[in-house]
């Protein structure tokens, strides 16, 4: 129970349940589980629970394989293992306080009591064995199935050994781009592609798609090896009955459509209004078009808006209407089938794009995050590797655990599959127990290419895979009950007037206290004239001396103005810096911060800053 006497919000595999239960199977090494858990709820410290009660449960530490995602989360993870075997072991820790331990680890009274005495002796024991518990991020642990990784499979995916880490591919953005841009100038093919595209979505939008192939290469290249890269976008011939291959607006040149065409613009132009008029006449250019797009445009052009809506004031002519639900037809064919075709002009950039990059790391003798990905895909899901590597994973680990599987890609997941599903089907007590801890509400590596959805896959996988149990826990036991209520009012009333499902509420244990302050709203001009700034309206300014001030910057310092007087505010009740935090969306927010902490007298360093 909380201090407010509220249940805690625990289930496993749906059904409610108490914290002894809960931590019972949460930090059981020898069954397989997925905890999906809230901001605050422990999800680090069952992990790292659970590889303590593996190790009291006989387990060697190289024996037990964690893997996070960042360097920090690892190199946090460990520390928090030595201390707490340290601890255990110190002379001032009471036979009492380890059976304590013991007990909200998920032990009964009677088990705690007989494995405190080994828990004073766990940190002298892992200390003598020859390796330690393997803590490693994701990449790190691929790292070293690259350095077992066979000649002939390096070669396959043309790599090398030896070959220098790169963890930041953009750094060769300048040099990758220079030498794409010189192969697609050589190649006229090529360069025809590439200007289409420009002239079609203009050179910054034909960038960013550069760049997303670029920076998803693995996913790229496995649909290419897949045969599904060109092909994924189909043309509209293929989707839409009734369509020409190739031509969708080849329609426009029909008999029956022109007559159809012809008239309603009569019957426009009878009406001797001007709107009517001009669309009757933009209806008879199209007819005078020869090309099916510009015949097209013109028809468009005269019956709906610029937004795309047909245009009411032209009457109500059943004629009209008929017309318009055929243009709106061909629009989707022509959309559909211009999608196809940028859609095969960048999967040949792609082609050239990527050729270049594994070019480029070849003379540098680098290797990046993806090829790490893709060699323990070959090693892992392979089948002419999988069975080597398996074994050899076999005989040394019995305990998979992974923190914040909310962050990992399909890929990774897809690497991590071709292993595990090798024990699919061998119920609780397999030779390998796995362990998943995440919050799909917090996956924040996007850009890395990570998807919620992933934990989904996983979850089901050690559910009907490996026998496994579902733990859910919306319980945290970092943030005031005030937060947590407002939490609970907000997210409930979206569930039931915006649709937003699959939101459970979140107990706390930090009891119902607390206070929650809301800032004054920043009132939004809404004319363009209040947007300009003071300086600006004053007429002539000397840019190079005195800067621009502009609106949404003005509001933006006036809500750090209210951040900083809150922080004051705070600072005169009595609470102490250290436990002040501040979160912006982006750092150029948290200078505003700064700079309004220092107008107000405080140290710009005197809370926790996060973006």
């Amino acid at each position: 129970m909380t201090d407010g006497g509220i249940r805690p919000a625990l289930r496993v595999n749906g059904g409610a349940v108490d914290a002894e239960a809960f931590y019972a199977l949460a930090c059981d090494p020898r069954r397989s589980a997925v905890v999906e858990a809230c901001a605050g709820a422990g999800k680090t410290w069952m992990l790292v629970s659970r590889i303590l009660r593996a190790l009291l449960d006989g387990a060697e530490p190289s024996q037990i394989l964690a893997i996070t995602f960042t360097r920090k989360a690892a190199g946090e993870m460990r520390a928090r293992l030595d201390e707490w075997l340290h601890d255990f072991a110190a002379p001032a820790a009471t036979l009492p306080q380890r059976i304590d331990a013991l007990r909200q680890r998920g032990l009964s009274p009677a088990e705690a009591e007989a494995l405190a005495p080994a828990l004073g002796t766990l940190h002298a024991h892992v200390l003598a064995q020859s390796r330690p518990v393997e803590i490693r991020t994701f990449h790190g642990w691929f790292a070293q199935l690259l350095a077992q990784a066979p000649l002939d499979l390096l070669e396959r995916l043309g790599l090398s050994p030896g070959l220098q880490l790169i963890e930041d591919p953009e750094v060769l953005g300048a040099e990758l781009y220079q030498a794409f841009h010189r192969a697609v100038q050589g190649d006229p093919d090529r360069r025809g592609d590439y200007v289409a595209l420009v002239r079609s979505h203009r050179r910054h939008t034909v960038q960013a798609w550069l760049d997303a192939t670029w920076l998803r290469r693995s996913e790229v290249e496995l649909a290419a090896a897949a045969g599904h890269l060109h092909d994924a976008v189909p043309p509209a011939s293929d989707v839409f009955d009734g369509c020409a291959p190739g031509a969708p607006l080849a329609v426009m040149h029909d008999a029956g459509w022109r007559r159809e065409l012809q008239d309603l613009a009569a019957a426009l132009g009878a009406r001797a209004k001007t709107k009517s008029t001009q669309a009757a006449e933009r209806l008879l250019a199209a007819l005078q078009a020869a090309d099916p797009q510009d015949a097209f445009d013109l028809a468009w052009q005269a019956l709906f808006t610029a937004t795309g809506t047909p245009r009411r004031q032209l009457g109500d002519l059943p004629a009209q209407e008929a017309v318009c639900a055929r243009l709106e037809t061909l629009a989707r064919w022509a959309r559909q089938q211009a999608a196809h075709e940028d859609h095969a002009r960048m999967a040949r950039l792609a082609e050239v794009l990527l050729a270049e990059y594994a070019a480029l790391k070849r003379r540098r003798g680098l290797a990046d995050m993806g090829d790490l990905e893709t060699v323990a895909l070959a090693m892992l899901a392979d089948d002419e590797m999988s069975g080597w590597l398996q074994a050899r994973l076999d005989r040394r680990l019995r305990h998979l655990l992974i923190d914040e599987f909310q962050d990992t890609s399909p890929l990774q997941w897809r690497a991590l599959h071709g292993w595990l599903s090798g024990y699919a089907g061998t119920g609780a007590g397999q030779a390998l127990s796995v362990f998943i801890v995440g919050d799909p509400k917090q996956s924040i590596y996007r850009f890395r290419r990570a998807e919620p959805r992933v934990f989904a896959a996983a979850r089901d996988f050690v559910r009907q895979g490996l026998d496994g149990v579902l733990l859910e826990c919306d319980h945290t036991r970092r943030n005031a009950g005030a937060l947590v209520d407002a939490l609970n009012t907000v997210f409930a009333d979206a569930a039931v007037h915006d649709g937003w499902g699959g939101f459970r509420p979140h107990s706390t244990a930090a009891g119902g206290g607390g206070q929650l302050r809301r800032l004054p709203g920043v009132e939004r001009e809404r004319s363009r004239a209040d947007t300009e700034s003071d300086t600006d309206a004053a007429g002539w300014r000397d840019s190079l001396s005195v800067p621009r001030h502009q609106a949404e910057e003005q509001r933006r310092l006036q809500e750090a103005r209210q951040v900083a007087a809150a922080v004051a505010e705070l600072m005169t009740q009595g609470v102490a810096p250290g436990e002040v935090m501040v979160l912006a969306r982006k750092r150029s927010m948290l200078a505003l911060v700064a700079q309004a902490f220092a107008e107000a007298g405080l140290p710009a360093t005197l809370p926790e800053l996060l973006d």
